[in-house]
């Protein structure tokens, strides 16, 4: 009964505020003037795009979630066609009413529509509740996506380089060596 409430229409300019809402977790963490700005960018490089669509989900007359559409390859070096389905977002007072399956659907019904045989999507790392939905829908995990800021890699990456030895063996190697050479005493007298 509820899925009668949930439409489906693309994005509008008037949209950006409430994108800015439903995909607070995912952009830019900045002001909230400078997030709306951010995603009526979006939508206009969506709107001018013919491998891009924002879908957007009413229920009962109101904005209830989006998701980003775009038809690409699995990644970079696979050149299988997909269609992804990137932040698929439900506002929390109109989930569990099937709005996130109308946007799914969505995705789906585009990647037919367009001859692809596969749809891809990403939800948050944290949010059990998204990654139990894809999981329920059939979506399995293809690849981890990790992200950091380039001061913290750079600094982790300076804390692995190897310190050069400094006129000798390092400890542990010291201690290794000395188990060998006891090992091999033992074994002879044995």
């Amino acid at each position: 009964m509820s899925r009668l409430l949930v439409s489906l229409r693309s994005v509008t300019p008037e949209d950006a505020a409430h994108l800015a809402e439903v995909w607070g977790d995912v952009i830019r963490r900045a002001g909230p003037e400078d997030q709306v700005a951010d995603m009526e960018a979006v939508i206009a490089m969506v709107l001018d795009s013919d491998d891009q669509r924002i879908v957007v989900a009413e229920y009962d007359g109101e904005f209830a979630g989006a998701v980003h559409l775009e038809r690409t390859t699995m990644s970079a070096l696979n050149l299988e066609p997909v269609v992804r389905a990137l932040s698929p977002h439900v506002l929390v007072a109109h989930r569990r009413r099937g709005v996130g399956t109308a946007l799914m659907e969505a995705a789906v019904a585009w990647a037919e529509e367009l001859g692809i045989a596969h749809v891809a999507t990403a939800a948050v790392a944290g949010s059990r509740d998204a990654n139990r939905f894809m999981a329920r829908i059939a979506l399995g995990p293809y690849a981890v996506l990790r992200v950091a800021t380039t001061h913290a890699v750079r600094g982790r990456l300076s804390a692995h380089r190897r310190p050069a030895a400094a006129g000798g063996r390092q400890l542990t190697q010291v201690l290794a060596a000395r188990r060998s050479l006891r090992r091999s005493r033992a074994g002879a007298e044995g």
